[in-house]
Order: C-alpha cells, then sequence, then structure tokens
C-alpha cells in the first residue's frame, strides 16, 4: 500500500518500553548491565557481548512525563457495518494538550555469556484536554470518548539475546499490551495486541554491531510484517555514534562525556486501541467493534544525564506528525489485515486528521551500572 512507502521513510525510537509494540510502547534494550561479561575459564568458547562501547545505558525503571501543545483534531462521519448508515457527522474541535504519565520497568532474569534475559511492563496514560468542552460542541463520538476517557497502554515484554560465537548473535523481542479507551477497570483479555521481532546480527568490532529480521508490528496503527534493521556503532573518540532500529527508531549520538549524551533522530509510536468505553452521547457504539489506529513519528533532540550515580534524567522536546489516527472496524469481532493491501480493502469507519503539535518529555530513571 502506498502507506507502507510513507512508513518506511518516517519509523524510529529511542528509550521506549518495547521494539515493536506500543510504545513506546515498546524498544530494544542495549544490556548495559552485562557489560563485562566475564567467562568460565580462558578455555571456554568465547560469545560476544549484547553491547557496545558508548551505547546510551539502558533504564531499568523510568518514569515520565509527556506533553503536546494544542492541535485541531477533525473528526470524518462515522458509518455503520453496511457503510451507508450515518452513525454521527463529521466535526472538528480544538485540544489545548495532551498528556500523560509513562512508565516502564526491564529487570534481568539470566545474565550469562550465552544467554540474557529480560522482563518488562509498561503503562501509557494519554489525557485529551478539548477546549471548549466538546459535548456542548459537537454530537460525534469520537471527541467525547477522548475527552473523557483518553487512551491508554498497559503491556509486557521479554527479550532474549543468545550469542551464537564471539561474532554472531540472535535477538528476540516479543511484547503483549492491552491498549484501548478503558477507565479504571481493564478491557477484556481477548483485546490482547501481540508484537514480536527476530534478528540475525554481528558484532564485528567493540564499537559497532548490526542486524537484519523481521517484525511483526503495530507501530503504524494497524498489523503489519516488515523488515528491520539493527545498527549500533561509536566512533574510535567514543565522542559519535548511532543507534538505530529501523524503521522503529533512528538517532545520532553526541556524547559529551560518559554521564552526558545528546541524541537527535525521529521514533514511531502506535497501537491499535479498543473503543470500549463511551460516552452518554446518545450513539451506542458497544456493538459497533471500533478501533483507534494511531501511528506518529516524532521528531526530537534527547538531552540524558546523570543526576548522580545511576539516577539520570532524559528530556526530549520535538515535533509530533501524525500519520494516521482513523477508527476501523473489526469483521465478526476479528481484525482482518490490511497489511501490504493483500487482505482487505474496504474504507475505513471514520477518516480522522490531527493537527502536529510541539511535544515535550521529561523522565527519571534508574540505569543499569
Amino acid at each position: 500500500m502506498n502507506r507502507i512507502f510513507v512508513l518506511g521513510t518516517l519509523f524510529a525510537s529511542l528509550g521506549s518500553a518495547s521494539m515493536f509494540g506500543q510504545t513506546d510502547t515498546n524498544s530494544l534494550e542495549d544490556f548495559s548491565q552485562y557489560d563485562n561479561l566475564g567467562f568460565a575459564e580462558a578455555g571456554a568458547k568465547r560469545y560476544c557481548s549484547p553491547k557496545i562501547e558508548g551505547l546510551s545505558p539502558a533504564k531499568l525503571i523510568s518514569l515520565g512525563y509527556d506533553f503536546q501543545g494544542g492541535y485541531a483534531v477533525n473528526a470524518g462521519d462515522l458509518f455503520a457495518a453496511d457503510g451507508t448508515t450515518l452513525l454521527a457527522p463529521s466535526s472538528s474541535a480544538q485540544t489545548s494538550a495532551t498528556y500523560g504519565m509513562r512508565a516502564g520497568f526491564n529487570i534481568p532474569v539470566i545474565s550469562k555469556t550465552n544467554l540474557v534475559w529480560q522482563m518488562g511492563a509498561n503503562y501509557w496514560n494519554t489525557n485529551f484536554r478539548y477546549a471548549p468542552d466538546p459535548s456542548s460542541a459537537t454530537p460525534n463520538p469520537l471527541h467525547q470518548t477522548l475527552d473523557e476517557h483518553g487512551i491508554r497502554t498497559a503491556g509486557v515484554n521479554t527479550t532474549l539475546f543468545k550469542p551464537l560465537d564471539s561474532k554472531q548473535f540472535l535477538l528476540f523481542q516479543g511484547s503483549a499490551d492491552l491498549s484501548g479507551t478503558y477507565g479504571l477497570g481493564l478491557m477484556p483479555m481477548d483485546y490482547l495486541k501481540y508484537s514480536a521481532a527476530l534478528i540475525y546480527g554481528r558484532r564485528p568490532t567493540e564499537k559497532k554491531q548490526w542486524g537484519l529480521g523481521v517484525a511483526r508490528t503495530y507501530r503504524v496503527g494497524e498489523i503489519n510484517y516488515i523488515p528491520v534493521v539493527l545498527y549500533n556503532s561509536t566512533d574510535a573518540r567514543n565522542k559519535w555514534g548511532a543507534e538505530v532500529l529501523f524503521p522503529a527508531r533512528a538517532h545520532v549520538r553526541r556524547t559529551i562525556n560518559p554521564r552526558n549524551m545528546i541524541f537527535a533522530g525521529y521514533e514511531l509510536e502506535g497501537q491499535s486501541y479498543r473503543l470500549w468505553r463511551n460516552p452518554a452521547s446518545g450513539f451506542d457504539l458497544r456493538d459497533e467493534d471500533l478501533e483507534i489506529r494511531r501511528g506518529e513519528a516524532r521528531l526530537r533532540m534527547v538531552y540524558e544525564f546523570s543526576l548522580k550515580d545511576f539516577i539520570w534524567l532524559s528530556v526530549q522536546a520535538g515535533y509530533r506528525v501524525n500519520y494516521r489516527f482513523d477508527v476501523d472496524r473489526l469483521v465478526d469481532g476479528a481484525e482482518i489485515y490490511r497489511a501490504f493491501g493483500l487482505l482487505r480493502d474496504d474504507a475505513y469507519a471514520q477518516v480522522n486528521g490531527l493537527g502536529n503539535p510541539l511535544y515535550f518529555n521529561v523522565s527519571l530513571n534508574l540505569v543499569s551500572p
């Protein structure tokens, strides 16, 4: 599909909770807690390390806040399942801010020279503040649902690094996310979204690693199967480097010193959110099986530095570019692939548009030694 070409030029991310899920969720950890792994004996088989010199430290625990400035939300006509009956007319409304908390943690389960295994979890909450209150300004239920409930993601993830020898490795990451407009009560587990990636890589030197693989991802809102490229490097002076997992993220790194780093690049965020709770707006959408397909690119600058020992602060600012915020209808309650235009070409239930605001994000992190 034409969107896939745009997708391939947009993607990327750094420091989110998983590689190809939300995240935020959902990112590839750099495993710095496993630096300087030793060997049992001099004659033992040697395995490559999960990291290279100069990479940014891995975040074990992260607590952050994300804020976007005001922008317009253009909600299109909402059609019924037969494609003809209009459930709600199109309307536009203005947000004054979009904001929410982001939390995540990653813990090592196994740390051996021949296997590294991590488990993690994340929670992202996004609130939409409208001006004025959309309940009095527009009958479109999308505005009212976002204003009253927002969107959120809660998920778990796992990462396995399996060195094959001193140069080659396999990397696997999987995640499961529950995303929607739910409140204090979670949605049924039937709505879990699964993402995964498998990469074959090489570590030719202590300052470079690269890999090729494939991923199942929701980072543009709907499920896609795409090739991925891993590339991490540091120059001879440990001043410049790259941290790339294309198309999920790509950044250039400038190391002022080991405790101060600046990044420039981009990230892709996205997920599919079930419209679970609906406001008392006169529209009963509970049996419509609707999901918001959200995908966006974030062009950004990031400054990360140590406050004290292993406590780091990350500050980022940039421009959020909307790629998709359309509402899709599940067929017989099940998701039908639109990937590459192979299996589905019917229209969305609602085609929407978002303005592109500046954004700001700050997080306090406990990093690996």
